[in-house]
């Protein structure tokens, strides 16, 4: 699964990874959690990409009350095509998640031990997302995305079974092309990524709690023990 990322690439870097056409200014973040608000980056109707903030945690369209509805931060990729909560996004939003790193973590409660992963080649990446636009029937309005999952590679099959789908750039039009109406156009690129491509990084406790923000939850913990 995904439960915490971060985006701390400088936004001029961000945007020449992603290729949007809006400019966006926003901070380095270290510490990025479940419902908070999230870059994503999606088609526009006039041909090009954007920047939007939208909230991390779906909510479908058919929701009554988002309150009463359970966060879903993450879609399984093998089945979110057939899901009633995910299949809509799946087919006609699809999005790209502007990430430089996202954290899992091993140990037992209360001696959670986190981990940075990252591409080796530091620098800007994409993990496949969805989004939802919610309407209230007062007219409040909400946008929200999930990150899809995939069965982990080798290498992060030690700190968990399940890691983000990375989109490389070549299939970034693909996979934001949601002009066919249908998910099966992109199943094939919902894999691990390729063994080489990540590093995993033990870093400090202090990532432990959402609201610590900053470069010092990125910290590397010396002599970290052999996974």
């Amino acid at each position: 699964m995904c439960s915490r990322y971060s985006l701390t690439s400088p936004p001029e870097a961000v945007r020449a990874y992603f290729r949007y056409d809006n400019e966006a200014v926003f901070p380095p973040r270290y510490n990025i959690a479940p419902s908070q608000p999230v870059a994503i980056v999606r088609d526009t109707h006039n041909g090009g990409r954007e920047l939007a903030l939208v909230r991390w945690g779906l909510i479908p369209s058919w929701v009554k009350d988002p309150r009463e509805f359970r966060m879903m931060i993450n879609a399984r990729s093998e089945n979110a095509a057939e899901k009633p909560s995910f299949r809509a996004a799946m087919r006609h939003r699809r999005c790209l998640v502007p990430t430089d790193g996202f954290y899992e973590w091993t140990g037992a409660a209360g001696a959670k031990r986190p981990h940075l992963v990252r591409q080796r080649e530091y620098g800007p990446m994409a993990m496949a997302g969805i989004y939802e636009h919610w309407q209230g029937a007062d007219g409040s309005e909400m946008e929200s995305m999930a990150i899809l999952t995939t069965a982990a590679n080798q290498s992060m099959s030690n700190l968990h079974d399940r890691m983000p789908v990375i989109i490389a750039p070549e299939h970034f039009d693909a996979w934001l092309d949601c002009s066919s109406g249908s998910a099966e156009v992109i199943l094939a690129l919902l894999h691990a990524p390729p063994e080489d491509l990540l590093q995993i990084v033990e870093v400090s406790r202090k990532l432990n709690n959402p609201r610590n923000e900053g470069p010092e939850v990125q910290e590397p913990v010396s002599n970290p023990p052999v996974l």
